[in-house]
């Protein structure tokens, strides 16, 4: 229980410092949010669907884009986190934080920008899958390779 714990605060801690830290591409309609890497975690981990819920509403507390942001951005990346948990054996995981970012936050990143809302969800759909596929599904694969090595993974 306690090293679940620490997983979930080290995972918030990631996503706050990554999105943070490049803030200039962490926001608005067209982004490159590098920390929804870490919202694949759930496939290994269930404390990272908590985690993930966490480190999007601190970091969206500092985007500047008020509390719609805040809370739309922290729910929808919880129920993805949530569903990339129940996908966890499939596809689905890595499609869920993709398509539900991609459609969903982009209903008020459109209205908050004065852009056309197919615009702004092609440009996050594509954002996120760059970033999910890219560095994500590799993250996963390597952290399911060294959990037999590296106790402290499981």
């Amino acid at each position: 229980m306690t090293q679940r714990i620490a997983r979930a605060g080290l995972i918030a801690a990631l996503y706050i410092s990554i999105t943070l830290l490049l803030h200039p591409i962490s926001f608005g309609p067209i982004q490159l949010r590098v920390s929804e890497a870490l919202t694949v975690l759930p496939i290994l981990y269930i404390e990272a669907v908590p985690a993930i819920f966490i480190g999007v509403l601190i970091s969206n507390i500092f985007g500047g884009l008020g509390m719609v942001d805040i809370l739309g951005g922290s729910l929808v990346s919880l129920v993805a986190a949530f569903c990339t948990y129940l996908l966890r054996r499939n596809i689905g995981a890595y499609l869920s934080p993709v398509l539900l970012n991609g459609f969903l936050i982009s209903l008020y990143l459109y209205h908050l920008f004065g852009l056309p809302y197919w615009f702004t969800a092609l440009s996050i759909t594509i954002s996120q899958a760059i970033v999910i596929f890219g560095i994500g599904y590799p993250l996963i694969s390597f952290l399911k390779n060294k959990k037999e090595k590296w106790p402290f993974l499981k």
